[in-house]
């Protein structure tokens, strides 16, 4: 993990609402927020690799289907 420091300056006649919701954006597209709540909870590597193996089956399965613009299939 590489440490991420966001920084944000406030515009001129800003409200601190929007200098706050930038902040969000900022931190959400750096995925920090996704970091911390990982991190928050010890996960054991085979939990980390079934849940990753699940989400891979899920994507190829979504593509399949896209591709070949079927709408019943049987689950390998």
């Amino acid at each position: 993990m590489s440490a991420t420091n966001i920084h944000v300056k406030a515009r001129r006649n800003e409200p601190g609402e929007a200098l706050i919701k930038r902040f969000s954006r900022k931190a959400k597209r750096e995925g920090i927020v996704e970091e911390y709540k990982k991190r928050m909870y010890y996960e054991k590597p085979s939990v980390k690799r079934r849940r990753d193996k699940l989400r891979r089956k899920r994507v190829l399965k979504k593509l399949f289907i896209q591709q070949s613009g079927e709408k019943d299939v049987k689950s390998k």
